[in-house]
């Protein structure tokens, strides 16, 4: 089993039951104490759960807990990365696109610098940040206005003006959560805005790993049946894809490379 899939599990368990021991991992997931005690680790490390003596619990996180760039991008790096892999197939050169805010989307944009005569819709900065560094003059980035959220993510009036009179080929829309409910942000601003890059676009794809599973924002972006491509991780429990196999157009299961 691979490790993002490993800890995926542990991160199910713990949101299901609130709390796991190392003994009962080692027998459950058939890997050695280091093994789990390294697992643990990076999940803490990464704000994910809370470590205690021969286990972990969870952290107690609400519906409007919204962490900084920082510190999300450090999270799930090896799913993020295999999505954006899979996610940069649905773009050909000459398109006009949208990515919301957030890591997953700034990872795909990392792997669509090098697609030419792309126009490319942001509201985040870090995303814009990565075109303007590659200094490509046949890419076109078009960056909202508006008040930066701890994400790194423009919203409020000004980008939602930008937005409304844009029309692109595809938005990558990054998410806080995703449930049978559908997808979910901590911010309501980002919310408002974030629907008015869904209604600038003919296909929504949206981006989101495992851990995100059953984790419900304050505010609902967009109802599962709207999205046309949901890309995940292989880590997403047999429950889920089930939800999103029978609503969401078309799922996608990227699988993440070997970690330690």
């Amino acid at each position: 089993m691979l490790a993002p899939q490993r800890r995926s599990l542990i991160m199910e368990r713990i949101r299901r039951t609130g709390a796991v021991r190392v003994a009962e991992l080692v027998d459950d997931l058939g890997v050695s104490d280091m093994t789990v005690r390294r697992d643990l680790e990076n999940l803490a490390e990464a704000g994910l759960i809370a470590k205690v003596h021969g286990g972990a619990t969870a952290v107690d996180i609400g519906s409007t807990d919204e962490p900084g760039f920082a510190a999300k991008s450090v999270r799930e790096q090896a799913a993020k990365e295999a999505i954006a892999r899979a996610a940069a197939g649905f773009v050909t050169p000459g398109q006009a696109i949208a990515l919301s805010g957030g890591t997953t989307t700034w990872t795909l944009a990392q792997h669509l610098t090098g697609i030419a005569d792309l126009t490319v819709v942001t509201n985040s900065v870090p995303v814009a940040d990565v075109f303007y560094r590659t200094g490509r003059r046949d890419q076109t980035v078009i960056l909202t206005g508006g008040i930066r959220t701890p994400s790194d993510a423009l919203v409020g009036p000004f980008a939602q003006a930008t937005l409304e009179t844009a029309n692109v080929d595809t938005l990558f829309l990054g998410v806080h959560g995703i449930s049978a409910e559908g997808f979910t942000t901590p911010n309501i601003d980002e919310s408002e805005t974030n629907r008015a890059l869904i209604r600038s676009a003919r296909r929504l794809v949206v981006l989101a790993d495992s851990t995100k599973w059953e984790v419900v924002g304050i505010r609902t972006i967009a109802r599962c049946d709207q999205a046309d491509v949901l890309i995940c991780d292989t880590g997403l429990p047999e429950a889920a894809r089930r939800v999103f196999n029978e609503h969401v157009g078309r799922l996608v299961l990227a699988e993440p490379k070997e970690t330690v």
